[in-house]
């Protein structure tokens, strides 16, 4: 069978390429980002040595990048995140709501991504949280998270909160948990809607008015104010889309869809199926027509840029907790919201989400186990059997 490709292969392939063409226009957060998935999992950053006590096999691990745009490594941070927050899930049904940006507003997002996205969480924040209080539509405190993507299934720039909310919260009075009223949806998508394209816009023209958007190249007009009001009144007219889904499932399942959701990158390594005479032919799902699979082929430069789009600046957090579950008490929020829900205190472990136990076991002989034995330098050429020495843990 022939290896899989991946991300990190593209990279590497086309690099000096890419950089000619791009590099000017890369911020230190995306030069970094792109050297990293290239060196990652290769001698450029090092091994780990291990020999096997039985047959005296020895094999090379090399180390990962652990940047958060790598995927490669997503999968431990997401299983150890996703382990930690079972234990925060409330035996109740949750709905999955959706709050997307209109494409108008995607080149802004690109040249101000901390401020924009920052916008985008705060509206959508605030929308939930205001009509979820209003007695009319619930009455209730509510808590919930909050994963950025800034993606769609071809890479295109198209940023969108996807929110996790259980369908209920806590009386004002802090006596009884008040469920949804409608047990066939969550909020009214319409009104959530309004409320985010009011609250945002809100935020968009304090933001312009202070001076802190960054208008280059094509946006340039837009410092002109008679330019931005036109924008603002073409946003203010359409109908921003907010798509909130019936409540459903057990913590269990609710674990297993927030896992698709969470530590995502633009593109996952499984969906790409061949590179040749420069292109990349990968799979993507078409939502427009019943969510088919179809096959996309893009330049490799042009497969890189899209990629490099999406990576966030330093220290962006893009999985963010509100309400109850922001709270600095949250843990005596989350024992409140139990109590009323009359659930065990502390929920049953979920053995899908353990950690798995680490193979040790010598892949030549199945007998013996692999040892560790040092640590090889980076960039230092890694000849089998490694004689040593080797950078051994004193520890």
């Amino acid at each position: 069978m022939e290896p899989r490709l991946e991300v990190a292969e593209v990279f590497r392939q086309y690099e000096q390429e890419f950089l000619a063409r791009w590099g000017d226009t890369l911020s230190s957060h995306q030069r970094k980002a792109f050297r990293d998935i290239c060196a990652c999992r290769t001698a450029a950053l090092g091994a780990r040595l291990q020999q096997c006590d039985h047959c005296s096999h020895q094999d090379v691990v090399f180390q990962s990048c652990r940047n958060r745009a790598c995927p490669k490594c997503q999968s431990g941070a997401r299983e150890k995140w996703l382990a930690t927050t079972a234990q925060e899930l409330l035996p109740a049904p949750y709905s999955h709501v959706t709050f997307t940006l209109p494409h108008q507003l995607c080149g802004l997002a690109l040249q101000n991504p901390r401020l924009v996205y920052g916008m985008l969480f705060q509206a959508a924040s605030q929308t939930l949280l205001t009509l979820a209080a209003d007695p009319r539509r619930m009455g209730a405190q509510i808590g919930f998270l909050a994963v950025l993507h800034t993606w769609d299934q071809q890479m295109r720039p198209h940023p969108h909160l996807h929110c996790l909310v259980p369908a209920g919260g806590i009386a004002p009075d802090h006596s009884r948990w008040i469920r949804t009223r409608h047990p066939r949806f969550f909020l009214p998508g319409k009104v959530l809607g309004k409320m985010f394209r009011s609250k945002f816009l809100v935020l968009l023209s304090r933001a312009y008015r202070r001076n802190k958007l960054r208008l280059c190249g094509a946006l340039t007009a837009f410092k002109k104010p008679i330019e931005f009001d036109r924008l603002f009144r073409q946003l203010k007219r359409l109908d921003w889309v907010v798509d909130a889904k019936a409540p459903f499932g057990n913590p269990e399942h609710v674990l297993k869809y927030l896992a698709r959701y969470t530590h995502r990158v633009a593109i996952s390594n499984g969906r790409l199926l061949n590179m040749n005479d420069g292109h990349v032919t990968f799979r993507w799902r078409d939502s427009a027509n019943g969510n088919q699979q179809k096959l996309l082929t893009l330049d490799a430069i042009e497969f890189i840029r899209r990629f490099l789009l999406h990576i966030l600046p330093p220290g962006f957090v893009k999985i963010r907790h509100f309400g109850f579950l922001a709270h600095p008490h949250r843990r005596s929020a989350l024992l409140l919201c139990r109590k009323l829900l009359r659930a065990p205190a502390s929920p049953n472990p979920l053995t899908d989400v353990r950690q798995k136990p680490v193979e040790h076991r010598c892949p030549r002989c199945g007998i013996g186990t692999l040892c560790f034995l040092g640590w090889i330098p980076a960039g230092a050429v890694i000849d089998l059997p490694v004689a040593l020495p080797v950078f051994v843990d004193s520890s």
